[in-house]
């Protein structure tokens, strides 16, 4: 009997040890360098903002200066139907009714498209079919068979990239896959996904793991160098759309392509980044790491992400710090540029990837969350109805944005002379220096930089407890397997706070806890107060009550879907 007891003892405390394994949180000196508690302090509801922004900026009928921000462009480039352009800035003397109506950028379009998307909003089935619309950036008609930021050639030199700029003809075919994961059903959509993955493994094939090019011909299969920086991030966009593209079709060939440019990235020696496509690559390391039983450096690609350490494009990455009593940590841009200059689009998007990343790497939950709290909070100050007027270029002119545009930037020195003495942090934009004496300073109200807020929108959630958010890491994890309701909770306060927890669905849950490696709380129905640390975070997975808990290969399960990736920490 006392051995039956022994063993009995024994068994229990090796199943509380299997699920009671703290992990480790990685420490990251630029968040670290963060404030706990940012001010002006105040998170805004971003879902909000995202919905009122598809109202306003979507409305043909819309009055005002520089209203309405959309028009029909009825050239027909790859794909015999009429679309919708949308400015990039309010004002720019390049779009509209100018040169035909053909310039218009896929980065506001498929930004304003997937950000309504991800708050709920179904862009299909609108007064138009505006998803339907975005097969018109894919560039059939020049033979490069992938997603660019225009829908041809003759108005690309109007504006950024296309064909020379590398990262800008990667980037939308990462927004559209996102976009195809929304809508699976939407017409066409299955075999452009396959067309572009297949020139992006082409491509991948060719490189032969040198991505050390400005940019890359995909109807030739050629790289290219000029004068612009080499761009050796760009095999993480690669990386992320053949992954995306292996979980969705499951051809191998698609795996070994992301397996091959991301081994590319990592193969470089001094930090690439270059505008948004290294966090995609801390992300897709994280997550074939697990899925896929690889040992990428996820935390080589975070650092890169964050430090400001880009050899080519000096000094991009994460910014920190408190401008004349005002906090800008968390903001992405240019840590150098007159002391720092940061663009909204890019704080938005770098969310998209490095906080689902949090599921498949949980070490990284505390940093995640201390960053997207000083995120959250500073991304308020490039709408001109939050930052104080004296910190504005134009406040005179706020109501042109309609309370749904931004300034495209916060700088902490003015580019422009007639700001000189304005202090920074000083919100304003480039638009003006895109077309010089033709756009206007209201230019500087960034259309294409505000059409990303459902990425925040569709993330973050406030809590009954000021300074805690509820991030939700299902949002932006596409093409996913089946998973539970995920999210990160970060308590940056000095002592612990109970935070109220709501089950959304009809059913009992559990609360797994994937920081400390076990169940926190069961059988809950409605609401529950859970207490988290100070300084400290969880990652709580809402499992049904009862469940099968099952362990494989580093990996618990519940009911056959994974609830923890990090079992075996």
């Amino acid at each position: 009997m006392k051995v039956r007891t022994i063993c009995l003892i024994w068994i229990c405390l090796t199943w509380a040890t299997i699920n009671k394994a703290q992990v480790i949180q990685q420490s990251l000196p630029k968040i670290d360098s963060m404030p706990d508690w940012p001010q002006p302090f105040g998170i805004i509801d971003f879902r909000q903002l995202a919905k009122d922004f598809d109202k306003k900026v979507y409305d043909f009928n819309a009055t005002g200066d520089y209203w309405p921000l959309v028009w029909w462009d009825s050239s027909g480039k790859n794909f015999n139907q009429p679309v919708v352009g949308i400015y990039t800035a309010i004002g720019d003397a390049r779009q509209g009714t100018n040169n035909r109506g053909m310039f218009h950028e896929s980065l506001g379009s498929m930004g304003a498209i997937l950000g309504a998307s991800l708050v709920g909003i179904d862009k299909s089935k609108q007064t138009y079919n505006y998803v339907a619309m975005l097969k018109n950036y894919f560039n059939r008609e020049t033979g490069w068979n992938i997603m660019m930021n225009n829908t041809c050639p003759e108005v690309a030199l109007l504006g950024g990239g296309y064909g020379r700029d590398w990262w800008y003809d990667v980037y939308p075919n990462l927004l559209f896959y996102a976009i195809y994961d929304l809508y699976p059903n939407e017409k066409d959509f299955d075999w452009i996904a396959r067309t572009i993955a297949d020139q992006f493994y082409r491509a991948d094939s060719v490189l032969k793991g040198n991505y050390n090019y400005t940019y890359f011909n995909y109807g030739t299969l050629q790289p290219h160098t000029t004068e612009i920086c080499i761009q050796p991030d760009a095999a993480a966009g690669h990386a992320w759309v053949l992954y995306m593209a292996y979980k969705k079709f499951g051809d191998e060939k698609y795996l070994k392509g992301a397996l091959s440019a991301l081994k590319a990235l990592q193969a470089v020696k001094e930090n690439p980044n270059y505008e948004v496509l290294m966090p995609f690559g801390a992300y897709i390391a994280a997550r074939i790491n697990v899925e896929q039983h690889q040992q990428f450096d996820t935390r080589k690609f975070v650092e890169w992400s964050f430090d400001g350490t880009a050899v080519c494009r000096e000094g991009w990455g994460a910014l920190h710090g408190r401008w004349n009593g005002i906090d800008i940590s968390g903001t992405f841009g240019s840590t150098v540029d007159r002391g720092g200059y940061a663009f909204l689009m890019n704080t938005y998007d770098v969310a998209w990837p490095l906080v689902p990343m949090v599921r498949y790497d949980v070490s990284y939950a505390k940093a995640i969350g201390k960053w997207m709290l000083n995120a959250a909070n500073a991304a308020k100050l490039f709408y001109p109805q939050y930052m104080p007027k004296a910190f504005q270029a134009l406040p005179h002119k706020a109501e042109v944005t309609k309370g749904v545009i931004a300034y495209e930037g916060i700088i902490r020195k003015s580019s422009y002379p007639e700001y000189a003495d304005k202090p920074g942090p000083l919100a304003q934009g480039d638009g003006p220096l895109w077309v010089p004496d033709k756009n206007p300073d209201v230019s500087q109200f960034s259309v294409y930089g505000s059409s990303h807020v459902g990425i925040f929108g569709s993330i973050i959630r406030r809590t009954n407890v000021e300074g805690i958010l509820e991030l939700d890491l299902l949002a932006t994890d596409f093409f996913r397997d089946k998973a539970y309701p995920s999210y990160l909770y970060y308590n940056s306060h000095s002592k612990a706070k109970k935070v109220q927890i709501h089950n959304a669905g009809t059913h009992k849950i559990d609360l797994y806890d994937c920081v400390s490696g076990q169940f926190i709380a069961r059988n809950i129905k409605g609401k529950k107060k859970i207490s988290i640390p100070a300084k400290e975070a969880m990652v709580l997975v809402q499992v049904p009550s009862g469940a099968s808990i099952t362990k494989q290969n580093g990996k618990l399960y519940a009911d056959g879907i994974v609830i923890n990736y990090n079992a075996s920490r």
